[in-house]
């Protein structure tokens, strides 16, 4: 089932339940379904929690799913100044504790790769495993997700929301859903996108993004177990490119989903959660 035919009757709603404290200040809403082994889902700057009930249904029947949403955005509390890297990575930690979860499995899409390469980095006795969907980091540095990122931001400040995500659409979606959806799919993922951010919400997330570390040489101090997972239509890595980031892990490989882009997810959900669900068990069986 394509993005489209799900997010036109998708549930974007909030549930009435109290958020956790994770630093002075700072309040995140957050799901928590299932039982098991936890995975927590870390949300780029464009979706919010709600956004993953439709693509974690198979991983909540076997895991603990957690989502929730980031700092400055969606159902979270809002602070003065915008947070850092290191601070949205204590925000990770800082959910953990107040879920009594010791160690998780992250899943990190487009820029929150980074976020869940730095939480790995800076405690890594947390997490069990890293699933990058789409990383935004490369070989040789990222210079197309910089351009693509200020080009993105410069569409938002001189037009609108409706314009960013005309422009975004067929740079992220795969060529094959563009086709198999059509004007439906293109609407009705439109609708979610609009509802899930404000333009002050994307601004920030995207200026955030042009501070990052996109270069390689972090990838080698990585203990976790991580799996790439690319689209072979992803905007801004190949596959061979993605098996090449992969191999800067000391523990790393990559996954390919055919005809899905930088959000691969997103082209099939089935697909996705299976390769999530292979890589948890091989990781616990060699535990």
């Amino acid at each position: 089932m394509s993005a489209g035919d799900e997010h036109e009757h998708g549930d974007l709603s909030y549930r009435d339940t109290p958020r956790v404290v994770t630093r002075q200040g700072v309040e995140l809403y957050y799901e928590s379904n299932g039982e098991g082994t936890a995975i927590t889902c870390l949300n780029n700057f464009f979706i919010s929690s709600p956004f993953w009930r439709e693509y974690t249904g198979e991983l909540v029947r076997h895991h603990r799913v957690v989502t929730y949403d980031l700092c400055n955005h969606g159902g979270s509390s809002r602070v003065a100044k915008e947070p850092t890297w290191d601070e949205h990575a204590a925000d990770v930690i800082g959910l953990l504790d107040a879920l009594e979860i010791e160690t998780t499995y992250l899943i990190g899409t487009s820029a929150s790769t980074q976020l869940a390469r730095d939480v790995a980095l800076a405690y890594p006795d947390r997490v069990k495993g890293l699933i990058l969907a789409g990383p935004v980091f490369g070989t040789k540095g990222m210079r197309r997700h910089r351009q693509l990122n200020r080009s993105w931001l410069l569409t938002l400040k001189s037009h609108d929301m409706a314009a960013l995500y005309a422009q975004i659409y067929p740079e992220v979606i795969s060529g094959e859903m563009n086709e198999e959806s059509g004007t439906p799919g293109f609407l009705g993922l439109r609708e979610s996108f609009m509802a899930m951010s404000t333009p002050e919400e994307l601004t920030n997330g995207l200026t955030l993004v042009q501070s990052g570390d996109a270069g390689s040489e972090l990838l080698s101090r990585v203990e976790a177990p991580t799996v790439i997972v690319l689209g072979d239509d992803d905007i801004l890595l190949s596959p061979t490119r993605g098996h090449e980031v992969a191999a800067l892990f000391p523990n790393g490989r990559c996954e390919i989903m055919p005809n899905a882009g930088h959000v691969p997810f997103l082209d099939d959900p089935e697909g996705f959660q299976a390769i999530v669900r292979k890589f948890t068990e091989e990781t616990e069986s060699h535990a």
